[in-house]
């Protein structure tokens, strides 16, 4: 899948805030060079982050968010609505196109190569009957969402990240509202119905943190372990910031919406 030669810089951390991981890796896309993945185990606080495009209004329960005290934030790249916690574990790759010539940089492609790339860290654990596939746009076991995964595409480079459900808390599930758009195999389930928990599947919570680098040293890629201060210098040069946190705004009969922070 990748050239011996491609090097990946291998940045791990335990409870980056998701808004510093995001900007982080809009800085690595927009003004990094070479490629990089950033794994991060849990984030420190409950978080919700939308799509680029996603509306509030029509993802979340917005009183219920703003009751919780629960940070919302926009990313800077496409996909749908999660709400992430200390049980979510992230791993986002920020790659060069030559790394891997081979796909073309649209989002249907980049995500069939990273099924083929995580299948041997999540087939073999698969249960009976349940397969691992990527089905749309999530990875799954059988018809159970435990990966969501988004990309952002520029000239020369790529973005594809994704949030793993090591654990979820029924109660944060309850912040989002059932999307206005779904993928066809949800069928009108619930949050709870919908989505797994890899500590039903997998042999341990490590497993998960360190198989995305497993998973693309396997691939071909020489891993190279990276220091997050050495990623970080990038967050200061000039670039497009399209992450965003948005607060809440109490509109007296209309109730509570978000919009992006002053």
């Amino acid at each position: 899948m990748g050239p011996a030669a491609a090097a990946v810089r291998v940045v791990r951390c335990h409870g980056l805030p998701v808004l510093r991981m995001l900007r982080l890796e809009e800085a690595l896309l927009r003004k990094g060079s070479g490629c990089w993945a950033l794994v991060n185990d849990g984030a420190p606080e409950p978080t919700v982050v939308l799509g680029i495009s996603g509306k509030p209004r029509e993802m979340l329960e917005e009183a219920a968010v703003a009751a919780a005290g629960v940070r919302v934030l926009r990313r800077f790249s496409g996909g749908g609505t999660v709400v992430a916690d200390e049980d979510t574990v992230f791993v986002s790759l920020i790659m060069d196109e030559a790394a891997v010539a081979e796909v073309p940089a649209f989002p249907r492609p980049l995500m069939e190569w990273s099924e083929g790339m995580y299948r041997p860290l999540f087939g073999p654990h698969a249960p009976a009957g349940a397969p691992f596939s990527l089905t749309e746009t999530d990875y799954v076991y059988g018809r159970r969402k435990f990966g969501g995964n988004a990309q952002a595409i520029t000239r020369g480079r790529w973005c594809h990240h994704t949030s793993f459900l090591w654990d979820f808390r029924p109660e944060l599930m309850r912040l989002l509202k059932y999307p206005p758009k779904t993928p066809e195999y949800r069928r009108g389930r619930s949050h709870r119905d919908f989505v797994g928990r890899l500590r039903d599947v997998l042999p341990s919570r490590q497993a998960l943190v360190d198989g995305g680098p497993w998973a693309l040293e396997r691939a071909g890629f020489r891993l190279v372990e990276t220091h997050l201060e050495e990623a970080e210098v990038l967050l200061d040069l000039p670039h497009l910031r399209s992450t965003r946190e948005l607060e809440p705004v109490v509109r007296g009969e209309e109730g509570v919406s978000y919009e992006k922070k002053t």
